[in-house]
């Protein structure tokens, strides 16, 4: 590929008899050893703002695809619908997990037909509601090098087994999040040391929900800070680094 800015474009896959609309991102300098990222948004769906993070992670030799959960590439304007949306994939777990594994497989497909990407380096990284996906795509034992979730749901009806877990985990999140509290990051960390996981948790003091999210502005439950957005790409960027060559 030439040129100096990402190729964007709709990827249209399957989940069982669900059409879904997925956002493919190619990097300029993409080829057969690119990274293949799985990018798994927040409870809007696949907005315009979901494709530049993924082009963002992405960078001038990765593969993203935003995953679409909704189905259609439908998104929601604001919490009074992405809520219902997200909730009633959280109340069914295997649903979401059916959902995020269609993504992770028509990612890996698309890739391979165009000839790019190396199936060896697979990795997820999500956002919210995208961040309980990815963990729920690294609960299925899932082949893939990393998943990442960024102030993310992180338990599960459907907790790991032992040896299931195969990804090793990051998890960004801020030490007041309401949405995810304390009592929920330590449940995440019982549930890993008893799956056996390879997991690591960064925690921002006093930070609260969607601290990676421009666009967060509720005071005391989700508000953007932008010295912690930077150090979670940075830490993204990382950490896909330290396990890719591992």
């Amino acid at each position: 590929m030439s040129g100096s800015e990402a190729a964007t474009e709709t990827l249209r896959y399957a989940s069982g008899d669900l059409t879904c609309a997925g956002t493919l991102v190619i990097g300029p300098r993409a080829d057969r050893s690119s990274p293949l990222l799985l990018v798994s948004p927040n409870w809007l769906g696949t907005t315009p703002e979901a494709g530049s993070r993924a082009a963002r992670i992405a960078g001038e030799r990765g593969i993203a695809l935003v995953a679409d959960m909704y189905g259609d590439g439908r998104t929601a304007k604001g919490p009074e619908d992405a809520g219902p949306l997200a909730d009633a994939l959280r109340r069914d777990p295997a649903e979401r997990r059916r959902r995020i594994v269609a993504a992770l497989h028509a990612l890996t497909a698309e890739a391979a037909r165009r000839g790019l990407g190396d199936p060896a380096m697979r990795a997820a990284i999500g956002f919210c509601f995208g961040g309980g996906n990815v963990l729920e795509l690294a609960r299925t034992g899932a082949d893939i090098r990393a998943a990442i979730s960024l102030h993310g749901d992180l338990t599960s009806p459907m907790p790991a087994m032992h040896g299931t877990v195969r990804a090793a985990l990051l998890v960004l999140h801020g030490s007041r999040d309401p949405v995810a509290p304390k009592a929920e990051r330590d449940a995440f960390e019982a549930e890993m040391d008893a799956a056996g996981a390879n997991w690591r948790m960064m925690t921002f003091g006093g930070l609260v929900h969607s601290f990676c999210e421009e666009d967060a502005a509720v005071p005391g439950i989700a508000e953007y800070n932008e010295a912690a957005a930077w150090a979670s790409y940075r830490m993204i960027r990382d950490f896909l680094a330290e396990t890719f060559a591992a």
